[in-house]
């Protein structure tokens, strides 16, 4: 038997048919050498949603579906909504604790493609460190970005990691109590964010992360890619399936013509107007200047809690 390798995605049905393109990508060019089970955390799906991502079940591809609503339900008034992230962007954050058999994992969001085989970034040898990840692109060349992650949520901003794709050292994550601290941090402090689960991931993580190429996570920008393009992941507020300009889309419509949810990402993409493009334009601009906002600001990381261990970033 071969060797399991666990993915988790988090998802809503407003996003299923994206995570449909991703887990098509995935198996397109996932090694046959392992199997893989796929896990898809969420809190209430359509029943014909699951029916057709379960569609790509074959041969070594399990997927499951696992509602995790009473996991959540006492600190969902927490999970805040923040510009385009929904509360699902938590769901991550609870993976050790939901599946204790689980000593490592990959975390991919459902913006994204494959375009490698997947085994390659599980077997990233991650030693003690809780995460591998890769270097925000966006966030290390935007400067009110850099300003916010440096002086807000006091982590280098080249360093500053995106949460979308991750390897996880689960054992690592319950050994240092990133889950309990996350609580804790959310509950008592309740941080105004422009990134809320990454954010608190960065803090709590930045010095047990190992820092991957920037192909394993490549945004849509003009940033050189570092050894080979293995994801394309839309993490910008412009989506291939929104807008005509987005670079590398063209990954995403390839897949996307082999999905059971083509013809509605079509549809989708049509009713996409110009007044929904104007409210995501503004949408952008004003992720700036809130940015200047929360550095600005007295009540943040940087300012409340570095140093303390009760909260605070983990120990070598």
């Amino acid at each position: 038997m071969s060797k399991e390798i666990p993915i988790f995605f988090s998802t809503d049905d407003n996003y299923i048919p994206y995570l449909d393109v991703a887990i098509t990508s995935l198996i397109t060019n996932a090694s046959k050498d392992y199997d893989y089970r796929i896990i898809i955390l969420n809190t209430g799906l359509k029943s014909e949603n699951i029916a057709k991502v379960k569609l790509n079940q074959c041969d070594r591809f399990i997927i499951d579906f696992v509602d995790i609503s009473d996991n959540v339900e006492n600190i969902k008034s927490h999970l805040k909504n923040v510009y385009h992230f929904s509360i699902v962007t938590y769901y991550r954050l609870f993976i050790a604790s939901l599946f204790p058999q689980y000593d490592k994992i990959l975390y991919l969001d459902c913006d994204l493609v494959v375009l490698d085989d997947i085994s390659k970034l599980y077997n990233t040898e991650l030693g003690q460190n809780i995460l591998g990840a890769v270097s925000d692109q966006y966030v290390s060349n935007t400067k009110e970005f850099r300003r916010y992650v440096e002086k807000a949520i006091g982590v280098d901003p080249d360093t500053y990691f995106n949460a979308g794709v991750l390897v996880i050292n689960l054992k690592e994550f319950r050994r240092n109590k990133i889950e309990e601290k996350f609580i804790k941090l959310i509950t008592e402090y309740d941080f105004d964010l422009l990134d809320p689960d990454q954010a608190y991931l960065n803090y709590l993580c930045f010095d047990k992360t190992l820092l991957l190429p920037n192909g394993w996570n490549k945004s849509p920008t003009d940033i050189a890619c570092e050894g080979d393009k293995n994801i394309v992941h839309y993490n910008l507020y412009k989506k291939p399936w929104q807008y005509d300009d987005v670079i590398d889309g063209e990954y995403f419509w390839s897949y996307a013509e082999k999905s059971p949810f083509y013809s509605q990402i079509i549809e989708d993409k049509a009713s996409f107007g110009d007044e929904e493009k104007a409210k995501k334009d503004a949408a952008a601009r004003e992720i700036i200047e809130h940015a200047k906002i929360i550095t600005k600001s007295d009540y943040t990381f940087s300012k409340k809690i570095k140093g303390d261990k009760n909260y605070g970033k983990v120990s070598s």
